[in-house]
């Protein structure tokens, strides 16, 4: 029995997220179009060349690295820290039911913003670039903990957590990304009540699993942020260990360190592809292709071109294998998150000052700020595209680093075998070029706007 439900929690999960979406296709919007100064084809030829030729260099002088080891050594988050954190993800999942149940719609509803704005994109930020933060953050976690105290305060024992089948690994919680990257791409029109009651609902569904299998156990295997923010943070200069402590370590080193699966690689490739087809999708070339398909077909292009994405990256894994694929690719992620949504998030990130005047979209003005329109007026274009460049190609080259660095470390064959070393990396190469200059290409073109 315990295994059959196993079996089910990913799918029922996922399927708990789609249930009462209505029949719309529309991503959310990109927040402004920044020119680039250079002509595109410019822009995009040369970076890249810039992504091939840093591969060629990491290859022909065959750069390599000790896999870093464990000191020992650990840190606390201070408490009042992990406290307000866990307070502000708390309060944040209490603002968005009280929406949902008793609230209006408008831009600045705190569903979809911190659904989608500060939670997709701020924590995932943060937690690659800086330090574990969703491990505080996560007001599901939060949950179980206060009702586990206050079972154990009323003298009710707990039942004993039934062991997590091995062979599920951190499958369920892939299938729950890929209900994600629907939700936001092609459900994204559902309303603040229908997107609370989803949150809501996997909230739920994440506390049974807690009760099922263990809290730990299931943020590690299947809670579809813990598995997601934690994979992004292995390249963090920050970790946290299973005990809740602090591991600090030189950035990017988490890249070399063991424990990758395919399931990562999935998660990787799903995670990639959203991005490049959101940008994609947007374009007025896209549009003139495919128009504005309805909900149906336009899961059916979603679906065909995160397989050829997750195919492509499954196909390298078969010849370099699965560590450094993972290694290789998880930089592009990062890299491409912060270059499609950074200004994104600068941007509808100041709709809080809104939802702080009126807080369940009623209409209320309580701080003098309900009328404020989010402006990007202040961010110069060669900033944007700047850093759109480094994100882009940064990302490609740390991949290309580490990926090499961990097939050198893991390969089969001997030590001084280079040129094998190198040709079974060729396909990695090709596909880190292509996707930089398939993603510069996106950021470049002209937005469809409906109506125009």
């Amino acid at each position: 029995m315990t295994r059959a439900l196993a079996r089910a929690a990913g799918a029922a999960g996922a399927a708990g997220l789609l249930l009462g979406l209505p029949a719309t296709a529309s991503a959310h919007a990109l927040a402004a179009v920044f020119q680039s100064r250079l002509p595109l084809a410019v822009y995009v030829s040369g970076a890249a060349a810039a992504v091939g030729l840093s591969f060629a260099i990491v290859l022909l002088r065959d750069l390599r690295a000790t896999i870093p080891s464990d000191d020992g050594r650990r840190s606390t988050l201070a408490a009042p820290v992990a406290l307000l954190l866990r307070a502000i993800g708390l309060v944040a999942l209490v603002w968005i039911a009280a929406q949902a149940i008793l609230g209006g719609d408008s831009a600045a509803e705190v569903s979809r913003l911190f659904a989608w704005v500060y939670g997709w994109v701020g924590v995932a930020l943060v937690s690659a670039l800086a330090f574990p933060v969703w491990h505080w953050l996560d007001p599901f976690t939060t949950l179980h903990d206060l009702g586990a105290a206050a079972l154990h305060r009323a003298g009710v024992a707990g039942w004993a957590s039934a062991e997590y089948p091995e062979r599920l690994g951190r499958w369920p919680a892939v299938v729950g990304f890929a209900a994600i990257v629907w939700l936001e791409l092609v459900g994204s029109g559902a309303g603040p009540r229908t997107l609370g009651v989803v949150i809501l609902g996997y909230g739920a569904y994440t506390l049974a699993m807690m009760a099922q299998f263990g809290r730990d156990a299931w943020r590690t295997h299947g809670e579809i942020f813990s598995v997601w923010f934690g994979l992004l943070g292995r390249i963090a200069p920050v970790a946290v260990d299973a005990g809740g402590r602090l591991r600090r370590r030189r950035f990017a080193a988490g890249l070399l360190e063991p424990g990758w699966v395919t399931a990562d690689l999935v998660l990787v490739g799903l995670g990639t592809g959203s991005i490049l087809f959101d940008g994609l999708s947007q374009t007025a070339i896209w549009v003139s292709w495919f128009g504005l398909p309805a909900t149906g077909p336009q899961t059916l292009l979603l679906a065909a071109f995160l397989g050829i994405i997750v195919g492509a990256v499954l196909l390298v894994s078969r010849v370099v294998g699965v560590p450094a694929s993972g290694a290789g690719f998880l930089p592009i992620a990062v890299g491409y998150l912060l270059a499609h949504y950074l200004t994104y998030l600068l941007i509808d990130g100041q709709r809080i000052v809104v939802a702080i005047s009126d807080p369940l979209q009623r209409g209320w003005n309580l701080f003098g700020t309900a009328f404020f329109e989010p402006s990007g007026a202040w961010i110069p274009p060669a900033l944007v595209w700047t850093a759109q460049l480094v994100a882009v190609v940064g990302g490609h080259m740390l991949g290309a680093w580490a990926g090499h660095v961990v097939a050198a470390t893991t390969g089969t064959g001997p030590r001084d075998d280079t040129r094998a070393l190198r040709l079974r990396q060729v396909p990695l190469a090709l596909v880190m070029v292509g996707l930089t200059s398939l993603t510069l290409w996106s950021l470049g073109q002209a937005l469809f706007v409906s109506g125009a």
